[in-house]
């Protein structure tokens, strides 16, 4: 009964760590969306006067919506394109810092969600330099774990860091020896796309896998 607790608990808290920044984010849209629909208002308006004397009546309702959610979000890249400008200036790093410290950090998931964008879109360097699959309990087993090679050792081992899907930003280190480790020619942010989504897309790894090991299965 208490495997049962503790699996329902862990279960429960890791749909929650992905789900709260996702409907975060989704909370936050529908505001931004809503509040710019109707400050242009005025805008949609005029658009729909001029659809109306240009297309049927059958598509008129369509098209109004369609124009308005074109105008809307349009303006929202506007703004976001404006504002990641202003931060690139001393008085808008200032003041986002100030708002960031005393405001967004105050919202869940917010840590989350920003270190998962800019993992992705960011300047921020990625501390994940190479995509390995990494035999964590030997050679003697054929089963293989998606990793990120945090560091080299002089003794030919390696430092690992294997992301738990679909959160990438949580996982277990481990140190392997050399021969356990299988290096992979792949990107980290497509590899970070497949741990998101909890393996889908891993035939470019098995695929690179099978390349690299095409030369030494032709060798033997």
């Amino acid at each position: 009964m208490s495997r049962v607790r503790r699996f329902v608990r862990t279960s429960v808290l890791g749909g929650l760590v992905v789900l709260l920044p996702v409907g975060v984010l989704l909370i936050v849209f529908n505001w931004v969306y809503g509040s710019l629909r109707d400050l242009l208002k005025p805008v949609t308006d005029q658009v729909a006067r001029q659809i109306r004397e240009s297309l049927p009546t059958s598509i008129y309702s369509w098209a109004v919506d369609f124009a308005a959610f074109l105008i809307v979000l349009s303006v929202m890249v506007a703004i976001c394109f404006l504002t990641g400008v202003l931060l690139k200036t001393a008085l808008g790093r200032w003041f986002h810092n100030r708002i960031e410290e005393y405001v967004l950090k105050l919202a869940p998931g917010y840590n989350l969600v920003k270190e998962t964008v800019l993992q992705f879109f960011g300047d921020k360097p990625s501390p994940f330099k190479t995509v390995a699959f990494v035999r964590i309990f030997g050679n003697d087993t054929p089963t293989m774990v998606t990793a990120f090679v945090t560091e080299r050792h002089s003794n030919g081992w390696f430092t690992v860091f294997v992301p738990t899907g679909p959160n990438p930003t949580s996982g277990q280190i481990f140190h392997v020896p050399g021969e356990c480790v299988a290096i992979l020619d792949e990107k980290v942010e497509d590899v970070m796309r497949s741990v998101i989504s909890c393996g889908a897309g891993s035939d470019k790894l098995m695929f690179s896998y099978d390349r690299r090991s095409a030369p030494a299965a032709a060798s033997d």
